[in-house]
């Protein structure tokens, strides 16, 4: 389990819908003045090199990130993630992807608490000393899944929570929906964000149903669910197709928004002729 390194894939087309997504709920999020608390489960190193080996294997921040960078004519909820990356890089050029924590640490306010967790020993070192002087900050090296019991309900009662575990092992699907349903039982207004590879994957096909049902079940505010289909699997039936957002209790801004950016995302992540996006809510 702790093999995984996100610094393989940072920057990639799964990046850039999540980071989208998480960037529109915080941004909505921050327009009250009361405080609110994010959660973020598996939070990485914080930021990547895309100029590292790692990064540099796949380059898959190429299929990512690096199509929209240079681009003036972004539908502006792109272009304000966007630009969240190029503040990650000071000198201008893409050397640098900031990963959820760093996103949460250009958005979030200093009244607003953010609670990081991440097992893997280097990865945790990393995002510790770079949120070092944020207050109202923890970072911890225990299990993200297993910390809703202490984090909801929140003291600041507004939260969100952010779930993108890498899914190497099939557990994690059902340890995901086990975790949706303990945080809207625990804070029924929570809005939590879950990312999920797509995948011919038995698991991965049928996570998006799941959720949608845990969520209607327990959800005060409906749900979203976004994903963006980029290429096909191989011959033998493997590989990441695209990725997907759920969103139970998503800003009432959202699927607008999204909708305003998908079909750009499409043409300039696409990677064959069927490349789609399928965005979907229930309001409540």
């Amino acid at each position: 389990m702790l093999a995984y390194r996100h610094a393989f894939h940072a920057g990639n087309h799964a990046d850039v819908l999540k980071h989208l997504v998480l960037t529109r709920v915080l941004r909505y999020m921050g327009e009250k003045d009361k405080p609110y608390t994010l959660i973020d489960t598996h939070a990485g190193a914080g930021g990547y090199s895309v100029e590292g080996r790692y990064a540099q294997k796949n380059a898959e921040y190429a299929g990512g990130i690096a199509k929209l960078y240079d681009s003036a004519d972004l539908p502006a909820p792109l272009a304000d993630y966007v630009s969240l990356v190029r503040a990650f890089n000071p000198d201008g050029q893409l050397r640098q992807y900031p990963g959820s924590p760093a996103i949460a640490n250009f958005v979030l306010r200093d009244t607003d608490r953010l609670r990081a967790y991440e097992l893997h020993p280097t990865d945790h070192r990393i995002l510790a000393t770079y949120l070092e002087s944020r207050p109202n900050t923890q970072v911890s090296d225990r299990d993200g899944f297993a910390s809703i019991k202490a984090e909801l309900p929140s003291p600041t009662r507004r939260a969100a929570l952010l779930m993108d575990p890498p899914y190497e092992i099939k557990t994690d699907y059902a340890k995901v929906l086990a975790a949706l349903r303990e945080a809207l039982e625990r804070a029924p207004d929570t809005v939590v964000m879950v990312w999920y590879p797509q995948l011919q994957l038995l698991e991965s096909t049928q996570l998006a149903t799941r959720l949608k049902a845990s969520a209607d079940a327990a959800a005060k505010k409906g749900w979203l669910h976004v994903r963006l289909t980029v290429s096909q699997a191989d011959e033998r039936g493997f590989g990441m197709m695209g990725s997907g957002m759920f969103i139970a209790n998503p800003p009432f801004t959202l699927h607008d928004e999204l909708a305003e950016c998908l079909p750009l995302l499409v043409e300039r992540l696409g990677q064959y002729d069927g490349a789609n996006y399928v965005l979907e809510q229930k309001a409540v």
